[in-house]
């Protein structure tokens, strides 16, 4: 595992894009002061217990790779995030949308659909946080099709920092509107002389979603780079530009429903915990019984 990290690690250090040299070049001296002082003897520490360093995990410590190419990516895909609505919304227009608002619009309203069919009608409320994870998946994936730029998300760090936000997310939502015990016992399952054994599989299931949501997200992107990578030198120099040009819309497939997986297991998630409001229940309960008495007296 660590050997596989540290073979990551380097590899990508290598490719780093001249962006992340200049932010290393900059800032790489503090950030190096910063980790040696602060983080390094923590996760020696750490995973010393594992039979690991640092070293095996990250690779080599210096000041030109200590602020990670994923790092910067990421900070870059979260400026583009909001770079990228802020040209598609253009001036938004009820008569004439434009086509980048008719874009945007039809994203909305995607995602808005799959909370309703998913969680439900009240499920409108966690629309931002769904959509923010969205789009900045999203444009996390596609950013390694253009120059200068690397897919953070090809990157464990990257991947599993987005499924621990995800798993804090909807834990927090679930103790929030059922309470801790609440929350806790949901993991037991309906039948209680069976629950000894249901709510141990339930707790380690839910610990295990977070890096399950970052494996997924990473190996598919990161499969994707290295198959683009290994055909595109099979009969080098020919095959170094038309073999990723006709591999891109595969690309681009592959980023599109691994985005969609994720916010779609981020959904499901939300719903096991999210409820709608009694009064929202018992409304609709008494529209339905008092339809039938509707419509007889229409006809």
């Amino acid at each position: 595992m660590f050997a596989l990290l540290q073979e990551q690690a380097a590899e990508k250090a290598e490719q780093a894009p001249i962006l992340v040299r200049l932010v290393n070049h900059y800032f790489g001296e503090w950030a190096y002061n910063f980790e040696m002082k602060y983080t390094y003897p923590k996760w020696k520490w750490l995973l010393a217990k594992f039979g690991g360093t640092p070293e095996a995990a990250f690779g080599q410590y210096t000041p030109e790779n200590a602020i990670p190419w994923y790092t910067v990516m990421f900070v870059v895909a979260c400026i583009l995030s909001v770079f990228v609505i802020w040209i598609l919304k253009g001036r938004l227009s009820e008569d004439e949308p434009g086509h980048g608002q008719q874009t945007l619009e039809l994203g909305v309203l995607a995602v808005r659909d799959m909370i309703a069919d998913i969680i439900g009608p009240h499920g409108a409320k966690y629309f931002p946080v769904v959509m923010t994870f969205a789009v900045l998946i999203l444009i996390s994936n596609l950013m390694g099709f253009f120059p200068l730029f690397m897919s953070p998300t090809a990157a464990t760090s990257v991947t599993f920092a987005l499924g621990i936000s995800s798993f804090i997310y909807y834990n927090y939502i679930g103790i929030s509107e059922n309470g801790i015990l609440n929350h806790l016992k949901h993991l037991a399952g309906p039948v209680w002389w069976i629950a000894f054994l249901i709510f141990p599989i339930e707790l380690i299931s839910n610990f295990i979603r977070p890096f399950s949501l970052g494996i997924r997200l990473f190996g598919n992107m990161f499969a994707d780079e290295k198959v683009a990578d290994t055909i595109a030198h099979l009969f080098a120099p020919y095959t170094y530009f038309l073999v990723p040009v006709a591999l891109m819309p595969l690309g681009v497939f592959v980023c599109l429903v691994q985005t969609f997986v994720f916010i779609l297991l981020s959904q499901l998630y939300l719903s096991e915990v999210s409820h709608a409001p009694h009064e929202e229940d018992d409304h609709a309960q008494e529209h339905a019984d008092a339809a039938p008495e509707q419509a007889l007296a229409t006809a």
